[in-house]
């Protein structure tokens, strides 16, 4: 192999699994000598790349970590499970995936040959993902387009369709991508409207980059991404105050509850309503800022007795649901 360029990309690829290399195997694999290869680590080395060397009778070279991350190179099955990987945890919002992944996803997707791709695409059809059923659920491409335009400052127009069903045409300049755990929202400057604005993901429809440039522009008054979207979602969304006992164990319960409504705390023996042991019963004092409808789906899964003391509107929403539930299993 003569191609210098073509030679080092292969032998970075060949470093980059997790083991040691005898100088002779890798010139064997590159058919070189072992002198081209002592160069071509050099070389590596001068690009960055940490190339540690062994001496010895069993001595070899490996890639070990440094201090930047340097350019992975990946085979078709690997890059065809971290697309899948990140597809699948983009799609559905699940908790801990943030904006960086989006981001990995855009920049793997925008490189992946057609093949792969493909291979991506017909693998996450054919998979049917087990969700928690609290979230939405987002088509990964419409990510992607998305964080494309934010890294690369590009004006985006997309349709949208507001809480109450309004659909309407946007334009807007994307600053950031900002997930709660369960929803992904887009904080953006509105061009029709000229202001800022936040926007769900998953009412989000047909992104298109327009390939128009723009200067970022400052948010108001020095805020965050995280907290105007967290002034957005407090203007629309009236606070709560949960008070609920459960006839479970304060681990138990909390093991089902989202981290957002906090832990409830163990009960002294006699306290509250109903009966039970002190460490066989809890009670969760929370505030939240989500639906009743959802709050009352959430506490019928912690699978236990419980008694909610308040809202008065959670209490009508858990007998609702309580009632629907019975009338689907009644025998007509």
């Amino acid at each position: 192999m003569t191609d210098t360029p073509a030679r080092l990309l292969n032998l970075l690829s060949l470093l980059q699994t997790p083991r040691e290399w005898p100088g002779s195997e890798l010139a064997e694999r590159l058919e070189v000598s072992p002198r081209t290869i002592r160069r071509d680590i050099d070389r590596l080395r001068d690009l960055g790349y940490p190339v540690e060397a062994t001496k010895g009778a069993v001595g070899g070279y490996r890639l070990v970590a440094g201090a930047a991350m340097p350019p992975l190179l990946l085979d078709d099955e690997e890059a065809v499970a971290i697309a899948v990987g990140l597809r699948a945890g983009a799609g559905h919002a699940i908790e801990g995936i943030e904006e960086a992944s989006v981001r990995a996803l855009a920049k793997l997707e925008q490189v992946l040959p057609s093949r792969l791709r493909h291979r991506v695409t017909t693998l996450q059809a054919a998979t049917i993902p087990l969700t928690r059923g609290d979230g939405a659920t987002i088509d990964p491409q419409t990510l992607t387009v998305i964080a494309g335009a934010v890294t690369g400052r590009e004006r985006l127009r997309f349709g949208y369709r507001s809480g109450d069903g309004t659909e309407t045409k946007r334009q807007v300049e994307p600053y950031r991508l900002v997930s709660t755990g369960r929803r992904w929202y887009l904080v953006a400057y509105d061009i029709g409207r000229e202001d800022w604005r936040t926007f769900r993901v998953d009412r989000v429809t047909e992104p298109f980059a327009t390939g128009a440039r723009f200067a970022p522009r400052e948010l108001p008054e020095g805020a965050g991404a995280a907290e105007l979207l967290g002034h957005s979602l407090s203007r629309l969304q009236s606070e709560h105050d949960v008070d609920v006992t459960f006839e479970a164990p304060v681990a138990f319960v909390t093991a089902r509850l989202p981290e957002s409504l906090g832990a409830p705390v163990p009960l002294a023996s006699g306290s509250g309503s109903g009966s039970g042991s002190g460490s066989e019963r809890c009670r969760l004092r929370a505030r939240s800022t989500d639906s009743l409808e959802w709050l009352a789906l959430r506490l019928a899964l912690v699978d236990c007795e419980f008694t909610v003391h308040g809202p008065s509107r959670l209490v009508d929403h858990v007998t609702d649901l309580g009632a629907r539930l019975s009338r689907a299993t009644a025998v007509h």
